[in-house]
């Protein structure tokens, strides 16, 4: 049996920076807004975390503890609280006529290379594919096809030069968002205040916290 031929054996991660305040107040405002106009979307809440991805991996469930052992290495070594972020505009991911909304927030380099750093910290335990079965899936067995391809191919499609940091917002009709796009964005500044992995869940939301970990220096 080859590794990805036991479901199981395979587990979503995300591997993530946790906002400030100043981020989960901005946050919180944008999910009430979006609540408003579409009740069948999602709270920011315990299985839906507010966050930053670093990376998404499919990773081997029995190789979990060296994914954090290897990862908390390079978060104990830099100043993770000490990066100053900017989020500057609001955008969407389209499916079908909703789309999954997020605030957007400019790459740093020292943001870029602390990912890259945990990018390559964590590539030996990667595997290439999984199933839904590797998400948190609650009541809804399958998870979006395209999560599936997103997270395969996060490394390299969403990293280093393509990194496209962003805190999820919630999901709305694709023509609303279309609005709220349109409206002035205040932009702001925040900094993490936390990292650590969650198991993925739908729409590649952070729903269940595998390990937080110290920060340094």
């Amino acid at each position: 049996m080859g590794i990805n031929d036991d479901p199981n054996r395979v587990t979503a991660i995300d591997i993530l920076l946790e906002p400030d305040a100043a981020m989960l107040q901005r946050a919180q405002v944008v999910n009430d807004r979006l609540l408003e106009v579409f009740p069948k979307g999602f709270a920011l809440d315990a299985v839906h975390r507010p966050h930053i991805t670093l990376v998404q991996r499919f990773v081997l469930t029995d190789n979990l503890d060296n994914v954090y052992a290897a990862a908390g290495d390079v978060f104990a070594s830099g100043n993770v609280t000490g990066l100053k972020l900017e989020a500057f505009k609001h955008y969407y991911i389209p499916n079908n006529d909703i789309g999954l909304a997020g605030i957007v927030i400019k790459p740093t380099p020292e943001l870029i290379k602390l990912e890259m750093q945990v990018i390559d910290a964590v590539a030996p335990f990667a595997v290439k594919f999984g199933t839904s079965a590797a998400f948190v899936t609650g009541d809804v067995p399958e998870v979006l096809p395209a999560l599936i391809t997103y997270v395969s191919e996060f490394v390299p499609k969403s990293s280093g030069e393509n990194f496209h940091p962003h805190v999820s917002t919630g999901i709305a009709l694709k023509e609303y968002l279309d609005k709220m796009l349109a409206e002035p964005f205040e932009t702001f500044t925040f900094s993490p205040a936390g990292a650590a992995v969650y198991h993925l869940g739908h729409f590649g939301t952070a729903a269940k916290k595998l390990k937080q970990f110290e920060l340094g220096p």
